[in-house]
């Protein structure tokens, strides 16, 4: 399995950015996906995931703001991120795993991608 993500970069407070998830090789054994973020001395968190029956799942922190959605025919996932704050800086990663809920520590997971909101 083989995870790349896109659409990283610098924003301002308030901003939006979509993150895109593309994911190749051996797809079938996989239930779940989501995104995970690290910030800058800060532990890896779960910021939203989809399980297995395609519901979507968020950390409080980003609730109400950002919205994890997949597209089964082209294997992508999205993380459309809205009001973002600086406490949303951090390398996003596209995650997946063949569970039906993302753990701590998922199987795959992308290069991850840069996200910086500036004041």
């Amino acid at each position: 399995v083989h995870l790349v993500e896109s659409g990283g970069g610098l924003v301002q407070v308030g901003g939006s950015l979509r993150l895109t998830c593309a994911a190749s090789g051996s797809l079938i054994s996989i239930l779940s996906m989501g995104w995970f973020r690290q910030g800058p001395g800060k532990e890896r968190e779960l910021v939203a995931g989809i399980s297995s029956g395609g519901t979507p799942y968020y950390a409080d922190s980003v609730k109400d703001r950002f919205t994890v959605w997949r597209d089964d025919v082209k294997n992508m996932w999205f993380l459309q991120m809205n009001s973002l704050n600086p406490e949303d800086t951090a390398t996003y990663y596209c995650v997946a795993d063949r569970v039906v809920l993302l753990t701590r520590s998922p199987a795959y997971w992308g290069q991850g991608t840069q996200v910086t909101v500036s004041s």
